[in-house]
């Protein structure tokens, strides 16, 4: 590989935005940054990319996503996706279980991380899935090479609900790796949903999505889970938190400190329940889009510090699917291209500084799952890199890259956009003509993450 030189950025990094900054990159890691002038035998042997006027960010990292392969391609596909992601200046990516099959065997789960070798453009690593009967081949995870375990406290996705009191007992109690869970109350759903049926009959109102999936829901199934990995000493990572109620289940003390961290995701910081009418389904997502409070409790705790990440939660439909009535139309949607950018964008409106998005992004995913040697522009570390412009541009079905070609996005207009994303030193994604098109080095693959756990 030749060397490159990033010359002249604005870095975001470790809290500090540092100007008139170059990095180098070789053999695919960040040799050295330069404060001052690049000596003249480094760039005599360099690609050199102008970046001032550019913000540098380290690659972001996605602990939440869903790429729908194997099983359920006609939504999206792993290559597909990863590009979008890189696109969007993410990096890497972790990958839910609930594809078809599901990924609760060892074998099943090791089938997706070949496929990933052949087809993605980011890093990539695959949660192992739990259910009510497999803790034995749970119990088999790697936790230097796998990121986690994901238990659905609150699903109704094919069989990976797990609501069998002693299966959840022992999971918290004996699993070594990180437990990862969507928590909500699938009783309290149950019952919210049938009084929903017997005032509304088949025609549920998209509006109500947020009471039938309530913040009770949440909360119930929240402390559970807290109340779980207090008594058994467990890593527990909680996803998609959604209400300004769970907020006080989670201290605002240093990442370093915490056995359980949280995670918000970028449409619950973005939407309310007043964008129900203009959006529908298409902002269906479980857990549910809440009120304008929720969305700024989440904000306020994404600043003490009692959320831990930001992540996507990317999960696709076809936007035919997307269109059926509520009771029909599945929740979730494509996130991973426009993440990085809406959180600069409220960063710009004042709801959450630049160096926090960052940290959220790309440094907090890294040290909660302890990714190894990424997430910071620190030498030695593998250059997973985003430059970002101030250009101002609207989001159109002409330059998605999402295999569903559809996003909540679409008419937005977005102050920054990506024009170069780096992946371990390669430069995958091109946005020269800030038209938020770009073109992809398709050649290149991601490797798969590996962890630094003790």
């Amino acid at each position: 590989m030749k060397d490159i030189v990033i010359r002249d950025a604005k870095v975001v990094n470790e809290g500090k935005i540092m100007k008139g900054t170059s990095i180098l990159i070789r053999n695919g890691n960040i040799e050295k940054i330069f404060r001052k002038e690049i000596p003249e035998n480094v760039l005599a042997k360099a690609e050199v990319i102008d970046a001032s006027g550019k913000l540098l960010l380290p690659g972001a990292i996605d602990d939440q996503v869903h790429f729908r392969e194997p099983g359920l391609t006609h939504k999206a596909e792993i290559a597909t996706e990863s590009r979008a992601a890189v696109a969007g200046g993410i990096t890497s990516f972790m990958e839910m279980p609930n594809t078809i099959p599901q990924a609760t065997t060892q074998e099943l789960l090791e089938q997706k991380y070949a496929r990933a070798a052949e087809v993605s453009m980011a890093n990539y690593s695959f949660y192992m899935g739990a259910t009510n009967d497999n803790l034995d081949e749970v119990l088999k995870t790697d936790p230097q090479s796998v990121c986690g375990v994901k238990v659905f406290m609150g699903s109704s996705t094919g069989n990976m609900l797990v609501d069998n009191p002693e299966t959840l007992a022992k999971l918290f109690s004996k699993s070594k790796m990180l437990i990862a869970t969507h928590c909500e109350d699938e009783p309290t759903i149950q019952a919210n949903l049938a009084a929903a049926k017997e005032k509304y009959g088949e025609d549920i109102p998209i509006s109500e999505h947020p009471k039938i999936r309530s913040a009770e829901a949440c909360f119930l199934s929240t402390s559970k889970a807290v109340e779980l990995a207090k008594k058994h000493g467990t890593r527990l990572h909680v996803l998609h938190l959604s209400t300004a109620k769970e907020m006080a289940l989670f201290d605002a003390k240093p990442l370093k400190d915490k056995k359980i961290t949280a995670e918000a995701c970028v449409h619950h910081l973005w939407f309310s329940d007043t964008d129900y009418e203009k959006y529908g389904t298409h902002i269906k997502w479980n857990p549910a889009v809440k009120t304008a409070n929720d969305r700024e409790a989440l904000l306020e705790a994404l600043e003490e510090g009692r959320i831990d990440v930001i992540a996507t939660d990317h999960a696709p439909h076809t936007e035919e699917e997307k269109d059926n009535k509520y009771l029909k139309a599945p929740s979730g949607g494509p996130l991973v291209q426009h993440a990085l950018v809406a959180m600069l964008e409220l960063s710009r409106n004042g709801k959450i500084s630049i160096e926090k998005v960052v940290e959220k992004m790309c440094h907090a995913p890294a040290e909660l799952f302890g990714v190894k040697k990424r997430g910071y522009i620190r030498k030695g570390y593998k250059a997973d890199l985003v430059l970002v412009e101030p250009s101002r541009w609207i989001v159109s079905k002409d330059n998605l890259h999402y295999k569903c070609q559809w996003s909540p996005f679409e008419g937005e207009s977005f102050y920054y956009q990506v024009t170069h994303t780096f992946v371990n030193g390669n430069l995958v994604y091109e946005n020269t003509n800030a038209d938020g098109k770009g073109k992809f080095n398709e050649a290149f693959r991601g490797e798969r993450l590996t962890f630094d756990r003790k």
